[in-house]
């Protein structure tokens, strides 16, 4: 999968579910939670496909091992900026939910497109 596509299909399943996920249980303005969403993502998501990019060619254990990391690495991270972006304190649970939920929604999408 091409970077563009892969950037879009981040930006289109993940930002609904932050965005949902704010507004309705940490009582975010939709435009902000969205703003936050995509902001996340425009962070992280270039330095994971850059990661993942340079353990393509080697061994499957190692890219696995790479994948499994460098995802928990994202969540975290996203986890971590949704909070002064969104309004919200770090050890608000929500902000580490929405962050497990939306990565996990976009990376089904991307195993399902073939990426």
């Amino acid at each position: 999968m091409r970077y563009p596509v892969a950037l879009a299909l981040t930006m289109l399943t993940e930002t609904p579910v932050y965005t949902v996920a704010l507004v309705r249980v940490g009582r975010v303005r939709p435009g902000r939670a969205a703003a936050a969403a995509a902001l996340v993502n425009l962070v992280t998501h270039p330095l994971l496909w850059w990661t993942l990019r340079h353990w393509t060619d080697g061994p499957a254990a190692a890219y696995w091992t790479t994948f499994a990391l460098s995802e928990a690495a994202v969540c975290a991270v996203e986890a971590l900026l949704l909070c002064p972006l969104a309004g919200l304190r770090p050890r608000d649970p929500l902000t580490w939910i929405a962050a497990g939920t939306a990565n996990a929604v976009s990376l089904l999408a991307g195993l399902l497109a073939g990426g």
